[in-house]
């Protein structure tokens, strides 16, 4: 019997085709390759609308790339060939920059993980207007150079009138260590040892100033020191007295420090950090040092950060005397230390216009904040979520106001909220107290009480 006979008399009537069960057994892999030869190409997929806006707002290599990785995964099976656009906007990051914008919920105005200061709405105006080529170094009716950032010079020396010269660089730190390498390089620092603080991310003060060739002499105690022992001090290699404000601590009970009238009398220069960038006293924090009242008392210079309770960009403001600061302006650090058109765009605008976030967060009345809480805890609790208002204590924050808390009112959720809310869309950073999620709302705009509540939404959702 030939095979054709051999296969015509094995097969059952009525029974399983071995051709047909050869096909079937191979039917997925077709499957699987038609799958395939349905994925859009990518040509096919940037022409989505929702693509090609993308491509304006984050650049082409960055949805492309979302696009490929897309892709990959309808390859491997995971999303269908028709979800491929949907997944590559998914795969989106939120902007061209990297940083993610987010909503403080944590009670700390001044947030150093979130980037202290929010800039107001004026001054993000004068950042994207001074993005193109601007005017910084030219004088346009004479077309010749002019000093760079004057404009935000001369308004940083309008807020503060005792201040006979002003200066500019990229952070409070600098503003100091410029100050240490112009007046004081191989020559000594007097500073009070309760004074030798740490500031961010480890960085201490003793160290920092070492680092400008600098000597420092330490002197008093760390909770008592008074002006009898800086003069003990003082010689022909003084560069000047230091005076720093504590700013994330409080020393109390048994402590004294000199006053910088009486350190001014020493008749060396004294040179006051404050840390905090108030520029004039605020009623709000009546022990703040602020940078008016310290030149008034005659101290030589202050420097001070203009991400605090200024409320503006990261830099380092320097003011008083005017000799000095021409002196530690024209010092060959001072270039290295200089700051973009940006921030004195920022920096101008902040200081001529309206309120800043942070002064409206610092004077907002503890009731509106109890009603915005209420109001939003209403509505959540109404699409089902554990949710209810509760008051709450915020703070200054980034080296400002030590031990002052603000009023304040805020959302308690589960605690599992408090992941969920950071990794979200619209990331929500609060705190956890308790064993609660609390989202206080002294440092949320009550126009992004919607948005808020959205973020709150979603989570619940899932």
């Amino acid at each position: 019997m030939d095979q054709r006979a051999v296969r015509e008399a094995t097969a059952t009537p009525g029974g399983p085709d071995p051709a047909g069960a050869r096909g079937h057994g191979h039917a997925p892999g077709r499957e699987a390759t038609d799958t395939r030869r349905r994925i859009p190409r990518t040509d096919t997929v940037l022409r989505d609308p929702r693509l090609a806006e993308a491509v304006h707002r984050l650049g082409s290599d960055a949805v492309k790339a979302a696009v490929r990785q897309a892709q990959g995964r309808a390859r491997e099976g995971t999303v269908p060939p028709e979800g491929v656009a949907d997944t590559a906007l998914a795969l989106l990051p939120p902007t061209a920059g990297g940083l993610r914008p987010v909503i403080n919920a944590t009670g700390v105005l001044l947030h150093t993980n979130l980037g202290r200061a929010p800039l107001s709405r004026t001054a993000r105006r004068a950042v994207q207007e001074a993005a193109g080529p601007t005017d910084v170094e030219l004088d346009l009716s004479t077309g010749a150079r002019a000093r760079r950032g004057r404009a935000a010079l001369a308004a940083l020396r309008t807020r503060v009138p005792s201040a006979g010269g002003v200066h500019v660089v990229n952070n409070g730190a600098a503003a100091l260590v410029l100050v240490a390498t112009a007046l004081a390089a191989g020559r000594e620092i007097v500073i009070s040892r309760g004074e030798m603080v740490e500031i961010g991310d480890g960085f201490r003060l003793p160290d920092l100033l070492e680092s400008t060739g600098a000597r420092l002499r330490e002197v008093g105690t760390t909770n008592r020191t008074h002006v009898a022992d800086y003069a003990d001090a003082l010689g022909p290699r003084t560069g000047f007295v230091l005076k720093v404000h504590p700013s994330n601590f409080r020393v109390s009970g048994f402590t004294h420090a000199a006053a910088t009238a009486e350190l001014a009398a020493l008749g060396v220069p004294v040179v006051v950090d404050i840390g905090s960038g108030l520029l004039s006293p605020h009623p709000l924090l009546p022990d703040e040092p602020d940078a008016d009242s310290q030149l008034r008392a005659d101290a030589a210079l202050v420097t001070a950060s203009g991400d605090k309770l200024l409320g503006g960009p990261q830099c380092g403001l320097l003011l008083g005397d005017d000799d000095l600061v021409r002196t530690v302006s024209r010092h060959p650090l001072a270039r290295a230390l200089r700051v973009d058109k940006l921030t004195l765009a920022a920096l101008q605008a902040t200081l001529t216009g309206p309120g800043t976030p942070t002064a409206d967060a610092l004077a907002t009345d503890p009731e509106l904040l109890r009603h915005r809480a209420e109001r939003l805890a209403s509505a959540l609790s109404g699409d089902g979520v554990d949710v209810k208002a509760v008051p709450s204590d915020a703070t200054v924050g980034g080296g400002g106001a030590p031990g002052v808390t603000l009023p304040s009112a805020a959302l308690s959720l589960p605690e599992a909220y408090a992941g969920a809310l950071r990794t979200g869309r619209t990331p929500v950073v609060g705190r956890l107290e308790g064993g609660r999620c609390l989202l206080d709302l002294r440092a949320v705009p009550a126009e992004d009480d919607e948005r808020l509540a959205e973020a709150v939404r979603a989570v619940a959702e899932r």
